[in-house]
Order: structure tokens, then C-alpha cells, then sequence
């Protein structure tokens, strides 16, 4: 009998001691989870079809495209994630503008925001895979009524120029978003991940209905954008010493700041100069 029990507690532990792992190697996991996925879609591609097919009838292709609501909750994600880019932006610029004065809020969260979303989303995500890897779309192979064959993950093609469907660039920009909760309070963090994971699982299966992205694509698009941020983060926050301080960026914008402000300064004096002397002409004439 206690055998039995010892083997219950030992199986029910198994993932509990998995996730702890995992929390302690999150690059490492996150690692084997890209591999994992990969190799599983490359063994097993006809589960990217019955996903898709999920969504996709012979008589309407895939209807959920022309549901308005399902639009309208695509463009959920980009706006979120404009309204953090935007406010990253605003908060470095009015340090340059008023060097003088405290940034806003310590400067490393601006700039590992902007970078992992530079970096993930944008260079990996949409100039890197989607441009040149070449996988068509559910939509346009042939299984869905297209007239292109169907490829696997990670195979080059030239069956599609641009914007393609490997891999999801709204499911990157989806999971970016998990990066806030790197800088919240610890106790605000589970509340922004509540919020964050079923969105981005909602926009992700949305990319899938609509016909514009395998599920691999989806999944290896999340893979890829959080080892991004987790390296990122692991350069700025956890580094000892980090790659660049709040201290030194501090530093950084202030130098910065003040000499903007006597590049205005010099140009508006030749302007006023200028202004003077073309006055000067005309009431001489």
C-alpha cells in the first residue's frame, strides 16, 4: 500500500518538478520546445491539415474571414502592441527633450521593449522567416482550394515572395506582449499573464481560422519571439554586471539630451541671423 502511494505522489511530483525546471532554465526549455515542435510538425505534417481543416469547408473555404467580429478582434493585438511602442517612444524622447529631469520610469524597460520587439516581431519574425522562407498559406494550397503545394516547417521555398505564411508574424506580436510581465511588479505579474496568454492564444487561433497560418506556424512562432525576449532579458536584467545599466542609459540620454538642445539652439541662432540679414536687404532697398 505504501508502495502504490509513494508511486502516486512520484507521478503526480513528475510535473511539478518539470515546471520548476523549466522556471529555471526557461532559455534552455523554451529551446527544446522549438525543437520538439519542429520535428514533430516534420514527422507528422498532416496534423498542420487537420487543424486547418477545423476552420475550412469545401462550400465557404475558411468563413470565419468574413465574420466581423473575428476582424475586429485581429486588430486587438497590433493595437496593443502600437500603444507600448508608442509609450516606449515617448518616454525616450521626452528624456532627449528634458535631459535635465528623471526619465519617466527607469530607462532599461523602454529599451527592452523596443528591442525585443524590434528584434522578434520585426527582424526575425517578418524580414527573416516570412520573407524568405517561402511557405504558402493554408488558403493558397491546394488541400484548402489553392494552387500551390503545401511545405513543411522550415523548408525554403520559392512558392511565396513575401509576407508568407512561416511564421506568423500577429502570433509573434501576440506573444511580445508576454514581455510586460518581465517588468511588472511580482505581484502584478499574474494578472498581466491572465490577461496576456488567453489573448494571445484567441489571436493566434483566429491567424488559423481565417486561413493565414498552420498551426506550426503559430506554435514556432511563439517559440522563436519568447527565446528572443528571454535572452534579451537575460542580457539586460539578470547579466551581472547587465549589458547597460538604467544608470548609464540614464547617462546616455542626458549627454545626448543636452547636446540636441544646442544643435536647436546653434540652428535657431543662423535662422534668427539669417532672418535678420534678409530683413536688413530689403529695407536697405
Amino acid at each position: 500500500m505504501s508502495e502504490a502511494r509513494s508511486s502516486q505522489n512520484s507521478v503526480k511530483s513528475a510535473p511539478r518538478k518539470v515546471a520548476v525546471w523549466c522556471i529555471d532554465h526557461p532559455i534552455t526549455a523554451v529551446s527544446l520546445y522549438i525543437c520538439v515542435v519542429s520535428l514533430f510538425f516534420l514527422a507528422f505534417p498532416r496534423v498542420d491539415f487537420w487543424a486547418s481543416g477545423l476552420f475550412h469547408s469545401a462550400a465557404s473555404g475558411f468563413a470565419a474571414e468574413n465574420v466581423p467580429f473575428l476582424r475586429d478582434v485581429r486588430h486587438l493585438g497590433p493595437f496593443l502592441v502600437r500603444v507600448i511602442a508608442i509609450t516606449c517612444l515617448a518616454v525616450l524622447l521626452a528624456k532627449l527633450l528634458v535631459p535635465e529631469r528623471g526619465p519617466l520610469m527607469p530607462l532599461r524597460m523602454p529599451v527592452f521593449l523596443l528591442t525585443t520587439l524590434i528584434l522578434g516581431p520585426g527582424i526575425l519574425v517578418n524580414s527573416i522567416l516570412k520573407d524568405n522562407w517561402g511557405r504558402p498559406r493554408p488558403r493558397s494550397v491546394e488541400e484548402f482550394g489553392g494552387d500551390l503545394p503545401f511545405q513543411p516547417v522550415w523548408k525554403i521555398t520559392d512558392h511565396c515572395d513575401s509576407n508568407c505564411s512561416f511564421v506568423s508574424g500577429e502570433a509573434s506580436a501576440s506573444m511580445w506582449l508576454v514581455s510586460v510581465a518581465f517588468l511588472v511588479p511580482p505581484t502584478w505579474r499574474k494578472a498581466v499573464l491572465a490577461f496576456v496568454l488567453p489573448l494571445c492564444l484567441i489571436l493566434s487561433v483566429n491567424r488559423i481560422a481565417f486561413g493565414g497560418h498552420f498551426l506550426s506556424d503559430t506554435l514556432l512562432s511563439w517559440g522563436l519571439t519568447l527565446l528572443l525576449v528571454l535572452v534579451v532579458y537575460r542580457l539586460l536584467y539578470v547579466k551581472d554586471p547587465p549589458l547597460v545599466s538604467d544608470r548609464q542609459l540614464d547617462a546616455w540620454f542626458t549627454v545626448s539630451g543636452r547636446r540636441l538642445q544646442d544643435a536647436f539652439q546653434r540652428v535657431s541662432v543662423w535662422i534668427r541671423q539669417g532672418w535678420r540679414g534678409v530683413v536688413r536687404i530689403f529695407s536697405e532697398h
